[in-house]
């Protein structure tokens, strides 16, 4: 799993690369730490090449979206696949999110 995050002027652009899963989700949660400390920006969560997100994997995604709320940030996730789309239709996660 790799986590590259780009800043594109108001935009913190995080390319998830590979599976979300257990044994990843700690180096996630390091890599992730500038999301979680941007102030009034646009965070999207580039999910074009992410392969499978595990329950740790959206627990990330819910303290994005919580610390973001804290900033002022607004967090959109971006290019899930279907299997990915089907996990957060069933967790609800599509309510939580703006999803593109």
């Amino acid at each position: 799993m790799k986590t590259e995050i780009v800043e594109n002027g108001n935009q913190l652009i995080a390319k998830f690369i590979g599976r979300l899963d257990t044994p990843a989700a700690a180096q996630t949660t390091e890599e992730v730490k500038p999301l979680l400390e941007a102030e009034n920006k646009e965070i999207i969560l580039d999910c074009t090449e992410l392969e499978y997100i595990s329950s740790s994997g959206l627990r990330i995604f819910l303290s994005i979206r919580k610390e973001a709320a804290t900033h002022g940030s607004k967090v959109i996730v971006k290019n899930i696949n279907a299997d990915i789309r089907q996990v957060f239709m069933m967790t609800g996660f599509v309510s939580l999110f703006e999803i593109q």
